[in-house]
């Protein structure tokens, strides 16, 4: 499998245990947290198998970038975060980071 599809599929379980986390309730709830835990083991496993060809830095900040854009995006549509130019802003800059990574 590409190292870059396994990035980015890390990324999205990333995305997935961020939110987990607030479902968990600070892991008091055994269904949410079991989840939260079983998607952070995966994403890191993941992630290490990516960075047997990628570099470390370069993995690392796209692994980054992809679970906080889609933490980012989650938190507005799950639990109603606001939603301002300044947030929008800083979700497109962390976009165009992890593309000018991807290209670089």
């Amino acid at each position: 499998m590409s190292p870059w599809l396994l990035v980015v599929l890390a990324g999205l379980l990333e995305t997935g245990w961020a939110i987990g986390l607030k479902y968990s309730e600070g892991f008091s709830r055994p269904i949410p947290s079991a989840l939260t835990i079983l998607g952070a083991l995966t994403s890191f496993w993941l992630l290490s198998l990516a960075m047997k060809d990628l570099p470390v830095g370069t993995a690392y900040a796209v692994w980054v970038g992809i679970g906080t854009l889609g933490t980012a995006i989650l938190a507005v549509i799950l639990f109603a975060e606001p939603v301002n130019l300044v947030r929008v802003l800083g979700i497109l800059m962390i976009l165009g980071g992890i593309i000018a990574l991807k290209l670089a």
